[in-house]
């Protein structure tokens, strides 16, 4: 029965969040995977905006803080990758876990998928 309850407070509060007009809502506790360009990331967003993304090829890790600004996605890392700038903006629209969608940043095309849990 307490899972059951659990499982229905679960579903209300991430309904509520999603109702709220977070667009993020779906992205925390799950893992946007990007392929193509120069390496694969993995990329980590919380509801305390703060993010981390990885690249597992070559075993970097970047962290940040991140906020909407209109209906782009702005990341600003502590010490950003080589070639991105802070704050690093994208267009941004809701998605839900298994989405795939294309986005083009500095001239590169990469596939961005939303993943079930961290990956």
């Amino acid at each position: 029965m307490r899972s059951v309850f659990l499982a229905a407070a679960f579903i209300v509060a991430s309904a509520s969040a999603a109702c709220a007009g977070d667009v993020m809502a779906n992205f925390y506790g799950n893992t946007v995977v990007a392929t193509g360009g120069m390496a694969d990331t993995h990329s980590y967003y919380n509801a305390d905006h703060t993010f981390t993304t990885k690249v597992p090829a070559v075993g970097m890790e970047f962290k940040g803080t991140w906020k909407l600004d209109g209906s782009n996605l702005c990341r600003t890392y502590d010490s950003p990758p080589p070639g991105i700038s802070n704050p690093f903006c994208t267009p941004w629209t809701p998605h839900n876990v298994g989405d795939t969608w294309t986005m083009s940043a500095n001239g590169q095309s990469r596939t961005i998928t939303l993943m079930k849990g961290v990956q």
